[in-house]
């Protein structure tokens, strides 16, 4: 075993996960920071090899959050240039036959009017473009692989994952250990399953007051489809068919360069 001793850096803050949580509070410590001419730094590490590697998902953003983070997000040259042009609901019956819910009867929280569709991915690639130009530090590639405590418990910050370790966790010659990133405040916003996050929950008994979490299965998919039949600005969602013994429904939307967002989620209740 190598006795190489883990390297440490000091930061003010340190965020894990640069999705779309991560870098707006990345950005918004940097420009409270920048307007009261106090210097601070702030890390934030992303396990995937670049920012959006890990965003998969197909969304329609309501951008009032991202209006008050950036409100010349326009000019600064967002990724959201597909404004949503018409809901559609459908239920459907089978492979061939749906229904079409009136819009009267479809509840006020699926009217998507003033919405954008976007990549998440890109809106992130741009997101840590902004951190970056504020002066925040992003470290592409470095799994957060342990929570690092302070003598009293508290939360001292995080190590990254060890380099050059086998498939049956022996080290290679390239091994090198991960870097301990030390931090006043240590941010973690690593997604609903991380495995850091359910470490913090069960040592500060976070759900103690909470309703279990519920979760589902996500699928989605890119198709390129023929330019007569894309709609840009066009949402669709429903239910149905297939999904016969589980709850759950399906969105399509129809983004930019004949480009179509198709998903279907899926309760955790099928057999």
């Amino acid at each position: 075993m190598s006795d190489m001793a883990r390297e440490s850096m000091e930061f003010d803050v340190v965020i894990v996960g640069a999705g779309p949580a991560g870098l707006s509070a990345a950005c918004r410590l940097m420009q409270q920071a920048n307007e009261a001419e106090h210097e601070i730094t702030v890390c934030v590490v992303e396990k995937g090899s670049e920012v959006g590697a890990h965003i998969l998902s197909g969304a329609v953003v309501e951008s009032r959050a991202l209006d008050e983070l950036f409100p010349d997000w326009k000019e600064l040259g967002a990724p959201l240039n597909t404004p949503v042009t018409e809901d559609q609901i459908f239920m459907l019956k089978n492979e061939e036959k749906a229904i079409k819910v009136p819009n009267m009867l479809v509840p006020k929280t699926m009217h998507n009017h003033g919405n954008y569709i976007v990549s998440l991915g890109n809106l992130c690639r741009w997101l840590a473009e902004q951190a970056e130009q504020l002066g925040v530090e992003i470290f592409p590639g470095f799994a957060a692989a342990e929570v690092l405590y302070n003598d009293d418990g508290s939360v001292k910050g995080i190590a990254t994952g060890d380099m050059g370790v086998s498939a049956e966790g022996e080290q290679k010659d390239s091994y090198m250990p991960g870097m301990e990133l030390h931090a006043k405040y240590t941010v973690f916003s690593e997604g609903c399953r991380g495995h850091l996050g359910k470490e913090l929950i069960e040592k500060f008994d976070l759900d103690a007051k909470a309703d279990a979490q519920h979760y589902g299965i996500g699928i989605k998919e890119l198709w390129d489809i023929d330019p007569d039949k894309h709609q840009p600005g066009l949402v669709l969602h429903g239910s149905g068919w297939p999904l016969d013994d589980a709850s759950g429904g399906f969105f399509l939307y129809h983004t930019e360069n004949n480009q179509v967002v198709v998903g279907l989620i899926i309760d955790l209740n099928y057999s």
